[in-house]
């Protein structure tokens, strides 16, 4: 047998071991803790049709990536403003508003539509600033029509504050623009639960204290116990077999 089967051998049985022995217990207390509490909404809808909108109406949608996000992790939302019909406004202000007791986004990116671009798309970082409760992006405006929709995404650290269990609501939307666009939904809401970190975001954090949070020592927070836990000790006894 090479010496890298042998220590994959060695890793995964000594996983499997530990797995076996109880070291998974407490992985998705999260999601058990909140099984008995009111449903949460990931996302929310509104529509506008005023005498403002000139006939059109414009969709305005907000919603959170994940259901069930670990505590000490980010999260990151998604706020979409489209248009039916014949309409073309330009949107120039987004405004996000999370949670209460959530810091600045750590990034922010707006996807919307520029002409010439390879399927008319195209995403671009953005810097998120103060507006009031909440945090906004600006541009000389984005054009938005019925194919078109213009997408921000504002990602926010979870607090440490935050409790296993815990439904985070939050706060609604408001946006700025021409030919009516410009709104405030306050009610525009997205919902997630908190949960524990799940073994393989566990294990990249010490990993990462450990001096091995490179590109080679990243865990997925996808992958199951028996992976991660053999990776990380396979990387243990390298120098040993």
């Amino acid at each position: 047998m090479s010496r890298i089967s042998m220590r994959r051998a060695v890793a995964t049985a000594a996983a499997a071991t530990m797995v076996g022995a109880g070291l998974t217990v407490g992985l998705g207390s999260g999601i058990a803790a909140a099984a008995d509490a009111p449903v949460c909404s990931a996302s929310s809808h509104a529509t506008k049709n005023d005498i403002s909108t000139v006939g059109v109406t414009h969709t305005y949608d907000k919603s959170v990536t994940e259901q069930f996000v670990a505590v000490g992790t980010t999260v990151t939302y998604k706020i979409v403003v489209g248009t039916t019909g014949i309409g073309n406004p330009y949107v120039n202000t987004i405004t996000d508003y999370p949670p209460t007791g959530f810091g600045k986004p750590i990034s922010a990116s707006v996807t919307a539509y520029h002409l010439g671009i390879p399927n008319g798309q195209q995403t671009e970082k953005v810097t998120p600033e103060p507006n009031g409760a909440g945090w906004k992006v600006t541009s000389t405006g984005w054009f938005v029509n019925s194919g078109n929709p213009v997408t921000a995404t504002f990602t926010y650290a979870v607090p440490a504050a935050v409790k296993v269990g815990q439904q985070i609501t939050s706060g609604g939307i408001s946006t700025a623009g021409t030919v009516g666009v410009g709104t405030t939904l306050t009610d525009l809401t997205a919902c997630f639960t908190a949960r524990a970190k799940n073994a393989g975001e566990s294990v990249t954090g010490s990993l990462g204290q450990s001096g091995l949070g490179s590109s080679e020592g990243q865990l997925s927070s996808t992958g199951s116990v028996s992976d991660v836990l053999g990776d990380a000790i396979g990387k243990a006894i390298g120098g040993i077999l």
